[in-house]
C-alpha cells in the first residue's frame, strides 16, 4: 500500500527549470510527466535527457501526449509518423505509461489546431476507438485518456465522462481527471465541481492534473470564461475539493501539477509555485488514500481492421467548423449552418467566440 506519486509536467525552459530546481534537489517530486512529442522534431539539450532518463531508470516517468488527436476523422501520414516515433520513445525510455487528450484537433491545417470536443456519436465513438486501439498496439504498458476543458455547451459537459468511460473499455485504458479542466467548465455553465466530477467513472481514474489558469474577457455583457491556460496558481476551490477527490478516485496512482515553463519568471512567481506544490504535497500527505499499485495490467488483444476507419462527411465537417472558427463568422453563421455531427444550434455564442480565439493564439499568422 502506498500514497499517490506527486510530480510535476516537465518543461524545457530555463524559468522553469531555476523553478522546480528546489524541488528536484529535496526529492520531492516523485514522478515526472513528459510531453515527449513536443520534442519529435527537436533535439533534448544534455541536462533534459539525464534527468528524464534519471526518473526512467527508477519508474518514475510518465508520457503524456499531445499531437495525436483520437477523433481526427481521416488517418493522415502525420499519424502513422506519430505512432512511430512514439514505439521509438518507449523502447528508449521506461514509461510507466503513456496519455493522451480527448477531442480533435484540425484536419486541414495541423498546426492551426486546438483540441475541440465532439459530440458522442456512434461513428465518432468508432473513430476514436479504432485510434485508441493503434495507439494501444504501439505500446506494452497503459494508455490514458485526458478529460477536455473546452465544451461548446452544457450536453458536451455532462457526456464527456460517459464518452470516456466508453472510449478506454476495450483497451482496459484509465482516465486523466484534470481538476482545472472541470473547475473551467464549473465556472463556465454555472455547475458545480462536484457535480461534474461525479459523471465522471473515477474508478478508471489513474492521474489527476492540478493546474491554474486565465479569465478571458465576455463579449456579451455576461460573466468571464474560464481558460485552462497554464499559467497561474492553482485555484483555492480546486485545492479545497483535492482531499475528496482522492478519496473517490481508489485507483489513484500519480498526482501530476502542470505549468507553462514560460510562464514563471520572477521569484515572487517561483515562490508562489513552490508554495502550491507543497499545499498538494500536505494534501497528499494528509489523505487516507492508499492505493495498490496495478502491477498486473494486461495488454488487451483488441482486433481492428488493418485498414483505418475514416468519415468523410465529418471529415468535411471538422474542417468547415475550424476554418469558420478560424475566419471569426461569429456565433450566429456558426450556429445557422446544418452539420451531423455538431449540435451547433445548442452552443454558447460566448464558448463559440472563444474557440475563436484559442484557435487565433495557436496559429496568429
Amino acid at each position: 500500500m502506498a500514497k499517490p506519486l506527486l510530480g510535476l509536467s516537465m518543461m524545457p525552459e530555463t524559468d522553469f527549470v531555476s523553478a522546480v530546481l528546489p524541488l528536484l534537489e529535496s526529492s520531492s517530486v516523485d514522478v515526472l510527466e513528459w510531453s515527449f512529442d513536443t520534442f519529435y522534431d527537436a533535439e533534448e539539450p544534455a541536462w533534459l535527457n539525464e534527468l528524464l532518463n534519471f526518473y526512467s531508470e527508477n519508474n518514475r516517468l510518465i508520457g503524456h501526449g499531445v499531437y495525436y488527436s483520437l477523433f481526427d476523422a481521416i488517418w493522415t501520414e502525420r499519424q502513422e509518423i506519430w505512432l512511430k516515433k512514439l514505439k521509438e520513445e518507449v523502447h528508449k525510455r521506461n514509461y510507466n505509461h503513456i496519455t493522451e487528450h480527448f477531442g480533435f484537433m484540425n484536419t486541414e491545417n495541423f498546426h492551426q489546431g486546438v483540441p475541440l470536443p465532439i459530440s458522442l456519436h456512434p461513428k465518432t465513438l468508432q473513430i476514436g476507438k479504432d485510434r485508441l486501439y493503434r495507439l494501444q498496439d504501439t505500446v506494452n504498458i497503459p494508455v490514458g485518456i485526458e478529460n477536455l476543458a473546452f465544451s461548446f455547451c452544457i450536453d458536451d459537459v455532462k457526456e464527456q465522462g460517459v464518452f470516456l468511460d466508453q472510449l478506454v473499455e476495450d483497451t482496459n485504458g484509465f482516465l486523466i481527471l484534470d481538476l482545472h479542466n472541470i473547475y473551467c467548465q464549473a465556472c463556465n455553465f454555472d455547475v458545480g465541481i462536484q457535480e461534474i466530477i461525479s459523471l465522471y467513472p473515477l474508478h478508471k481514474v489513474k492521474e489527476i492534473h492540478l493546474s491554474g489558469g486565465s479569465w478571458q474577457e465576455s463579449a456579451y455583457g455576461k460573466k468571464q470564461v474560464r481558460r485552462d491556460t497554464h499559467d497561474d496558481l492553482i485555484p483555492d476551490e480546486i485545492v479545497s475539493i483535492l482531499p475528496s477527490v482522492l478519496a473517490q478516485c481508489p485507483d489513484l496512482e500519480y498526482i501530476i501539477i502542470e505549468r507553462l515553463g514560460s510562464t514563471i519568471k520572477t521569484d515572487s512567481q517561483k515562490k508562489d509555485f513552490f508554495n502550491d506544490f507543497k499545499k498538494v504535497e500536505k494534501i497528499t500527505e494528509a489523505s487516507d488514500h492508499q492505493i495498490c499499485k496495478r502491477d498486473n495490467w494486461l495488454k488487451k488483444t483488441v482486433e481492428f481492421p488493418e485498414k483505418p476507419i475514416e468519415d468523410l462527411i465529418l471529415y468535411e465537417e471538422q474542417t468547415r467548423l475550424t476554418k469558420l472558427l478560424f475566419d471569426s463568422k461569429g456565433s450566429g453563421i456558426i450556429k445557422e449552418e446544418s452539420f451531423h455531427y455538431f449540435k451547433t444550434e445548442n452552443w454558447d455564442p460566448e464558448m463559440i467566440r472563444t474557440a475563436s480565439n484559442i484557435i487565433k493564439n495557436w496559429n496568429p499568422y
